[in-house]
Order: C-alpha cells, then structure tokens, then sequence
C-alpha cells in the first residue's frame, strides 16, 4: 500500500524478455541480478517512488512516442539498469517496468557515447 492504493508492479516488453533470459542462465551475475530484482520490486510495492526520476527532456522519444512522460531509473547489480514508469487511477497504483538491461545497452537508450 502506498498513500492507501494498491500498489501492482508488472514486467513490460523488454523488461519481460531480460527477466526471462536472466532466468534461464545459470552463472553467478544472473542469480545475483534476479535477487537485486526481485528486491527492488518489493521495494516498489511499498514505494514507488523509490527510483531516480530521469528528467522529462532526458526521456527518449522511443518512450515520448508511446506516451510515458515520466520515468525512473533503479540501479541493479553488476552496473545493470531498471528503467520505469508509473501510472495510477482512485483505486491501484501500477508500476510498468519497461525495461532491465546491462550498463552498454542502457547508455544506448539513452544515446550516451564512450569518450
């Protein structure tokens, strides 16, 4: 419960795939990352507004173009990212991950460059 609503948290597209593959390797940094998920879900359910907040002009327009204009950011183990949104109505608060990804593929998304 978070401001007395129900809070739902739900895996999305590519969040959902990562998940699954992390689910289906069997080393040492896959089983750490599914812990550090599953924590930080948990931690969702009791606020969901526990991540960073990434600015509105940060956003990429891969999101913009789907109509998320708000975004947050969680950091997982081994440099791994979980990026969310959160959508709400009188009676549940759902919480969309959209996606959980390694340190490269997160700068990708947001168009970052090695120097």
């Amino acid at each position: 419960m978070f401001a007395g609503k129900e809070v739902r948290v739900l895996l999305r597209e590519q969040a959902k795939e990562s998940f699954m593959i992390l689910k289906q390797r069997n080393d040492k940094e896959a089983h750490a990352l599914l812990r550090s998920i599953q924590q930080k879900i948990e931690i969702l359910k009791i606020n969901p507004q526990y991540g960073d907040p990434i600015k509105k002009e940060l956003i990429p327009k891969e999101y913009l173009t789907r109509g998320i204009t708000n975004l947050n950011r969680i950091e997982l183990s081994h440099f791994w990212r979980m990026l969310y949104t959160i959508e709400g109505n009188k009676i549940d608060i759902f919480v969309f991950i959209l996606s959980i990804s390694d340190h490269p593929t997160y700068n990708k998304i947001f168009g970052y460059r090695k120097r």
